[in-house]
């Protein structure tokens, strides 16, 4: 494109006071002098894409309405084919720099229609693809206990097949063994099925399908039944970078390119670039309940503004347009612990649905049937402002010709200081739900208030009310309140008083105080007393607990009170790599009893079977191809070493989610290759995957290398391997040089300027796991 050059001097900065001239009243007489430029842009600065042309007339700018349209004035679209002088939009200023071809315009944001810029949020993140290998886990609990009087076992496992297909098989179970000292019958014992479910999931669309043992699905004024048959329902764990909840958003506008801070309650949570307009920043504010944001907004010109924006941020809803839902198929599971396939004989249907209608807004609705049963019902979820979240429902059933309903209510507010909480579900006529047809009816009233504080003088305190009617009449209705209090000291040491009492009997009523005083870094005392109905019990607890990370821990503990002759125990307990051991010992007036526990996994993946602790999520099986005691890490921390086959059974990893794992090439012999040392494992639930560091060994050497005459080859010469692999070097300083893949006889060639030379040596076979030196070798040109 052609630049003309300009002779006129700068353009004055001017500030228009007219309407916008958009009739072409401004333009110059054929006698006038008219330069026509091609100008580099920046608006408010900052830099436009394109060049834009101008018109120079009696040394101001002009320039056609669509161009300046294209850029962002806000200017009618009838008059595209119009001129404007530049300086002539109110509240504009115009520097044109004639040397550089550029002019510089700083306007009004009332002048330009620029976008919003979204910050901060965007769509959600994509499903991470998840890796899945083949294999079994068997969790397993034993507990042993001898009281004298009779002993018992009883060992509790979980059995999981995954890496078939999409789904991962579980079954838990419970096995156990008694005997009587004065029964004379030796041991006798028995098992039960606990859970069994096959479950399929779908991370790309956040959908999970369950065949057979599951929990209805259920809202917060339903009630949930185990059953046996099939489930399948939305599952946002699947998607464990997905918001579901509305984000607040903060608006605001820069005149020219800023940076923008946002703090919430003191606390940065973003920062980051703004260009010129309106923005919209959205982010997760880390609370929930009332808070204030804090923006602090620094132009190009260091000028500082602040906005506070007050918020309520909360978990109950769905983000718009998101949806949450479930559907259930099958029978009721009966005598579940006692026995394995106790099933209902009619079969029942359940289906819960939830949807956010707006940020402020959710929907939800509920239907289950059953053998003449029929119950369904709807309600919401509003965020009222800063003034709280309110929910309401309904819902009415029918059961072989007896009506009821079920009506709800209730109210939510918090902020860092306060917090109120209030709900209420009274049922009125014959309501039923399919809970009822296999167990307690509901509660015709189920009242809850609870009022707290929180300061830091004077800690935390918190009022509640609890009432309880029963549409049977052998049951008699209950009320309690209660107050409770907590505080933590300097020095590390807490206290806490709770009172609870009924209010239909003033002889039900309890009193706690218990202390806890931190002994060192992994030591803690603990006394409480309680006061029970005018009975009064005091325990001591001195412990060591076991750490997180592993090692040995224990416990002492004395009672004494009205309740007993008093007491007490010892335990002691060990977590290790493979599993957790404990004992103890109890004694409660003239009884006396001994227990012990030991609990674990057994992983069998990939030809291998490995020990561990309990696993009960996500985990890896790294190899490093043979290399033992290899340091592995779990996000930047050391997580084990490799066993002497170079395996290693990480735990605790996040399914669903980039897990990065690392080895150190620094703790690997010399003379090996590592294609990686960060590899990102991202296993399903309840599963593993593979994770391979591969590592091959390398046969190399240093070569010192001179020529005939014994000097060192010349720098930057380059070397060859020759009737070998295709390895190269480049010679360096004092004629060394470093070449890999060697065996046990090598023959090289090396470049040198205007002639070539070669040299031959042998490998030495005691360099394992190390890179020897050798040489000096002479270098000789080749014979014919």
């Amino acid at each position: 494109m052609l630049l003309l050059a300009a002779t006129a001097p700068v353009v004055q900065a001017r500030t228009g006071t007219a309407e916008l001239p958009v009739t072409g009243n401004q333009a110059a007489t054929p006698d006038r002098a008219v330069t026509r430029l091609y100008l580099e842009v920046i608006l408010n600065q900052t830099r436009q894409p394109q060049l834009l042309a101008f018109e120079q007339r009696d040394g101001r700018l002009y320039a056609e309405v669509a161009a300046l349209r294209s850029i962002g004035f806000r200017l009618p679209a009838h008059a595209d084919g119009e001129l404007v002088a530049l300086d002539g939009i109110p509240g504009t200023r115009v520097r044109y720099d004639a040397a550089r071809q550029r002019v510089a315009i700083d306007a009004p944001l009332s002048q330009l229609a620029l976008g919003t810029t979204v910050l901060g949020g965007g769509d959600a993140p994509a499903p991470v693809a998840a890796e899945t290998a083949p294999g079994a886990l068997l969790n397993y609990d034993l507990y042993a206990t001898d009281s004298g009087a009779g002993s018992s076992l009883t060992a509790t496992s979980e059995l999981r097949l995954f890496g078939i297909g999409r789904g991962v098989l579980s079954n838990t179970a419970v096995a156990r063994g008694y005997r009587s000292d004065g029964g004379g019958r030796g041991w006798r014992g028995d098992s039960v099925r606990l859970d069994t479910h096959w479950q399929l999931s779908f991370p790309e669309s956040a959908v999970a399908l369950t065949l057979g043992d599951a929990f209805t699905g259920f809202l917060d004024r339903t009630r949930p039944v185990r059953i046996g048959g099939l489930q399948v329902g939305r599952n946002y764990g699947l998607q464990p970078y997905r918001i579901t909840t509305p984000l607040p958003a903060f608006l605001g506008e820069a005149s020219v390119p800023s940076d923008v801070e946002l703090y919430v309650n003191g606390v940065r949570q973003y920062s980051g670039d703004v260009p010129p307009g309106p923005f919209q920043l959205t982010t997760v504010p880390g609370v929930t309940g009332a808070g204030n944001a804090h923006m602090v907004v620094t132009d190009a010109f260091g000028q500082v503004r602040t906005l506070d924006f007050p918020f309520y941020a909360t978990q109950r809803l769905l983000a718009r347009g998101l949806s949450d839902w479930s559907a259930s198929l099958g029978a009721v599971r009966e005598d579940y612990g006692l026995r394995s396939f106790s099933y209902g004989g009619d079969p029942i249907a359940s289906g819960t649905f939830r949807y956010g209608a707006s940020d402020r807004f959710t929907l939800d609705a509920h239907a289950e049937t059953a053998a003449g049963l029929v119950n369904a019902g709807v309600g919401g979820t509003w965020l009222l402002g800063m003034a709280g979240v309110f929910n309401a429902s309904h819902a009415r059933s029918a059961h072989d010709g007896a009506r009821g309903s079920q009506s709800a209510l209730g109210y939510g507010w918090n902020n860092r200081r306060f917090n109120v909480s209030l709900d209420s579900r009274r049922t009125r006529g014959d309501y039923r739900d399919i809970a009822s047809l296999y167990g307690s009816l509901p509660p015709s009233r189920s009242e809850r208030a609870l009022a707290g504080i929180t300061s830091a003088a004077l800690g935390n305190f918190s009022l509640s009310y609890v009432r309880l009617d029963y549409p049977d009449p052998d049951l008699q209705p209950s009320r309690y309140a209660g107050l409770f209090w907590s505080r933590s000291f300097a020095g590390g040491w807490s206290a806490n008083l709770s009172v609870n009492r009924n209010l239909d009997d003033s002889d039900d009523r309890s009193l706690y105080l218990g202390v806890i005083v931190p002994l060192g870094s992994d030591r803690q005392l603990g006394l409480s007393w309680q006061r029970d109905r005018d009975r009064d019990n005091a325990v001591i607890d001195l412990a060591r607990p076991v750490p997180g990370d592993g090692g040995f821990g224990w416990r002492l503990q004395g009672r004494a009170g009205d309740d007993d002759d008093g007491g007490g125990l010892a335990e002691a307990g060990w977590l290790g790599d493979y599993g957790r051991l404990g004992a103890g010992v109890v004694r409660q007036g003239d009884s006396r009893h001994v227990y012990a526990q030991a609990s674990g996994s057994l992983v069998r993946m990939g030809g291998s079977t490995f020990a561990s602790r309990s696993v009960y999520d996500a985990f890896a099986v790294v190899s490093t191809d043979g290399f033992a005691g290899v340091p592995v890490k779990l996000e930047n921390r050391v997580i084990g070493h490799t066993d002497e086959h170079g395996m290693l059974l990480v735990t605790r990893l996040n399914a669903w989610q980039r897990n990065k794992l690392s080895i150190d090439p620094m703790d690997l012999p010399p003379d090996v290759r590592i294609a990686e040392v960060d590899r990102l494992a991202t296993p399903s639930d309840r599963a593993g995957t593979r994770v391979r560091f591969e590592v091959r060994p390398v046969r190399a050497a240093v070569l010192v290398l001179h020529d005939a005459d014994g000097r060192p080859l010349p720098l930057g010469s380059r070397v060859q391997l020759v009737d070998g692999a295709a390895s190269e070097a480049i010679v360096g300083y004092d004629g060394e040089t470093y070449l890999e893949q060697l065996r046990p006889r090598n023959r090289i060639r090396v470049e040198l300027p205007g002639r070539a030379c070669e040299a031959t040596f042998d490998y030495p076979e005691a360099a394992a796991a190390t890179i020897p030196r050798i040489g000096p070798l002479l270098c000789v040109e080749p014979s014919l």
